[in-house]
Parts: structure tokens; sequence; C-alpha cells
């Protein structure tokens, strides 16, 4: 059992930044890959950033691409999602979740998902 807990979200203006975290517990989470994902409202659940249980890979949305940046500290058992130069389409819910060893783009492949937090950017 893998349990996550997202923070970090809030409100910030347009051009603004936030750090996501994603705090996780359970003995073999560092074997898992994880992902960050979003949901707008009246959207569907989409992909913004995935990294390998090691970090040596990752994978970002072309919509946040230079803008965000995964990483993961499997020694703190957590995972960050940095959030520069914030858009108003970015408003949504951010989750994160834990995949044990198969492809990371799939939200099917997504084993243990956390409940959330909410990332408003005003413009």
């Amino acid at each position: 059992q893998v349990q996550l807990v997202e923070s970090g979200g809030g409100l910030v203006q347009a051009g603004g930044s936030l750090r996501l975290s994603c705090a996780a517990s359970g003995r073999t989470w560092s074997t898992y890959g994880m992902g960050w994902f979003r949901q707008a409202p009246g959207k569907e659940r989409e992909i913004v950033s995935a990294i390998t249980w090691n970090g040596a890979n990752t994978y970002y949305a072309d919509s946040v691409r230079g803008r965000f940046t995964i990483s993961r500290d499997n020694a703190k058992t957590t995972v960050y999602l940095q959030m520069n130069s914030l858009k108003p389409e970015d408003t949504a819910v951010y989750y994160c979740a834990a995949n044990l060893g198969r492809g990371l783009l799939s939200q099917l492949n997504y084993d243990y998902w956390g409940k959330g937090t909410l990332v408003t950017v005003s413009s």
C-alpha cells in the first residue's frame, strides 16, 4: 500500500510560482514511478508530468514544458512539482499518483492516488 498526500496549492496571480509536494508513505514507494495530473472544472483529468522511480527520466505535457519541473527525493519520500510562469489555464485540482513499473503516460497504469490540491491562478 502507498498513501499519497498533496500540499502546496493555493491562489496565485498569473506569472507567479507555486511548488506542489506529494508526501508518500509505504515501504516500497521508492520503486514507483510518479505522476502529477490535473483536472480543471468541466474537463477531464490529464497528465501534467511524470518521473521514473530513480528520477532518470521525466515527461511533461506540451502545455507545461519549460514552465514546470518535476523532481523527487526518495530519502524524503516526496515528489515535487515546481510550477513557474503560471497561467489562468493552469487552474485545476492537482493530483499525484504512483505507478509500479508500467507506462507513465496512461492514467490507467497508476495504482494509488492522492486526494488532490487546488491551484487557482488569477489573471
